[in-house]
Order: C-alpha cells, then sequence, then structure tokens
C-alpha cells in the first residue's frame, strides 16, 4: 500500500514577516510583503502565486488595475501597486490611509 497524505496548503501569513498595503498617492495603492525566510520566498516565485490573475481574483479588480508587481530577491521581497477604487479622502473612501486593504492576502493558499 502507498502512503500518500495530501499535502498541506501553505498561507501567506505563516511564511511572511509583513503583509501591509498603504497609499501610493491619492489614486493608488501599494502592497509589501517580505518572507520569513529565502525558501519560502523562492517557492512562492517559482511558483507564480502572485500573478495578475491572482491579485485581479483576490481584490475583485480587473487586471488594467494592477500597475506592477515587483520581486526584491536581495531581501526576500514582493511589491505591487494597484489603482484605488475610490480617491483616498473621497466621498465613499473606507480607508484614507490604505492601510487595512491587504486583508484579501491573509487568505491566500497555495
Amino acid at each position: 500500500m502507498k502512503n500518500n497524505p495530501e499535502k498541506k496548503k501553505t498561507r501567506l501569513p505563516e511564511v511572511a514577516r509583513v503583509i501591509r498595503s498603504k497609499n501610493a498617492g491619492p489614486f493608488e495603492l501599494t502592497f509589501d510583503i517580505i518572507f520569513r525566510d529565502k525558501a519560502s520566498y523562492s517557492e512562492f516565485r517559482r511558483r507564480d502565486v502572485l500573478s495578475r490573475e491572482t491579485i485581479s481574483s483576490l481584490f475583485r479588480i480587473p487586471g488594467g488595475d494592477i500597475h506592477s508587481i515587483v520581486y526584491f530577491d536581495l531581501v526576500n521581497a514582493i511589491k505591487f501597486t494597484i489603482r484605488r477604487a475610490v480617491p483616498s479622502g473621497c466621498p465613499g473612501d473606507s480607508d484614507i490611509y490604505g492601510a487595512q486593504q491587504h486583508a484579501p492576502l491573509l487568505t491566500l493558499e497555495w
């Protein structure tokens, strides 16, 4: 009999030291993910977990609203920037500093 247990999925908060969001001016939000170690970062990047499609799905935005995804290998970090749905401080804005917008990343598994 072959032993083949299902591999447990990894959740981003288990391997990231920092997951945060903030304003990048009044019209954009930027997100930072800093991994605890090189191995986790490398595996996350190798699997292309944070693709445009993933970001689009997590944040329920069109792909065209994703401005950039940048990998910083030296410090095991990823930064991406998206267009804000509502400019900072305008009527309808629920988070003027953009500091609470990273929540969908807390559910990311691979």
